[in-house]
């Protein structure tokens, strides 16, 4: 495998890298890199033989794809590279609006219509572009109704100003339900999601994948070393120092459980044997489950771009395989139970059975 081993993303045309280059390091800001070292990054990536390139507009408050359009400019890669941004955070609070006791603009962020309309004219201005190849909805609202999103998202695809949509960081009913109105009404529909996904948040199995698959969805993780967790550099008697971890982060101190230590110790065993540093392992683990098209990786300089690239040449073991799913098997919940073996002997009269998509 390498990164121009490409694969169809979801049940689309659209044929992606394996690893797709992150950029919300790009521009400033914590764990930021400068205009010059981001640059170096965008170009190692497609040196070697990447094309998916993902971005947000909130990242660096818009920097990352002021960034990103200029680096495809400069390198005329337009018709290459498959450009992916994101809408649904709010950006429109400003530190004036704070001390003066205002709340931000409530129509500057989420997935209604109007907001769609002016987060994607914005990108596109910053991007400096006439069209996004994948525009993904950052976050679900809670509040906009399906109907409305997937009408709206296939307006734009119809007018040419992006020319496929997928979710991140939605309910898997969500998408199942924006996929079926879809194809029912005949109009384009979301082709991928954006989820977590690492040996130590495998939470989506028990829903997210099997909708994925069932409405022609690719799967692409993110943060699939957990936010550093699964390099191992953190220590058990010591989680300070500078990382994603150290200090306030999306996750708090979620990954620093005790089962997540026990998944880290048999992780670096297998990166051990395999002699490779325990993220290659991580990244090649993900890369390999079921529904995965690609997966998204962030690095803060190019280095650490060509280690996690590095990850494509592993090939892991079927006992390496089985005792990475076994320490990290995630606590079965209602649905995941609903297909238990115990269940299905007792539905089909003591007989083993297994479904089409297993």
């Amino acid at each position: 495998m390498s990164l121009s081993h490409y694969r169809a993303l979801g049940r689309s045309g659209l044929v992606v890298s394996p690893l797709c280059l992150g950029t919300m390091t790009f521009g400033p800001g914590d764990w930021g890199v400068d205009e010059a070292g981001s640059r170096a990054i965008f170009e190692a990536y497609r040196d070697a033989g990447g094309n998916f390139v993902d971005t947000a507009d909130i990242y660096a408050g818009g920097v990352s794809e002021e960034f990103v359009g200029k680096f495809i400019r400069d390198t005329g890669s337009r018709d290459e590279i498959v450009l992916a941004t994101k809408f649904g955070f709010n950006g429109s609070s400003s530190p004036l609006s704070a001390s003066q006791g205002r709340a931000g603009n409530p129509h500057a962020g989420g997935a209604g219509s109007k907001n769609i309309h002016r987060a994607l004219d914005a990108s596109l201005r910053r991007l400096g572009t006439d069209h996004i190849d994948l525009y993904w909805m950052h976050i679900w609202d809670g509040v906009t109704p399906v109907e409305e999103i997937v009408q709206t998202l296939g307006d734009l695809v119809r007018s040419g100003k992006i020319r496929h949509y997928a979710f991140s960081d939605m309910p898997a009913w969500l998408a199942m339900k924006a996929a079926t109105i879809a194809d029912v009404r005949g109009v384009p529909g979301p082709i991928a999601m954006q989820v977590e996904y690492s040996l130590v948040a495998r939470d989506i199995e028990a829903e997210h994948i099997p909708a994925a698959h069932e409405g022609g969805m690719g799967v692409m993780p993110w943060s699939p070393l957990a936010g550093g967790f699964l390099t191992g550099k953190y220590k058990r008697e010591d989680t300070s120092g500078s990382g994603r971890l150290s200090g306030a982060n999306p996750f708090g101190d979620s990954k620093f459980s005790a089962r997540n230590w026990e998944i880290l110790a048999t992780l670096k065993e297998v990166a051990a044997e395999q002699d490779r540093p325990p993220a290659q392992i991580a990244l090649a683990w993900v890369m390999a489950q079921r529904g995965v098209t690609s997966t998204l990786v962030g690095a803060s300089s190019v280095a650490q771009l060509t280690g996690n690239i590095a990850a494509t040449g592993v090939r892991l073991s079927d006992d390496q395989m089985n005792r990475l799913d076994r320490i990290s098997a995630p606590v079965a919940g209602f649905s995941a139970s609903l297909t238990a073996p115990m269940i299905r002997r007792m539905v089909y009269g003591g007989h083993d059975v297994t479904g089409w998509t297993e």
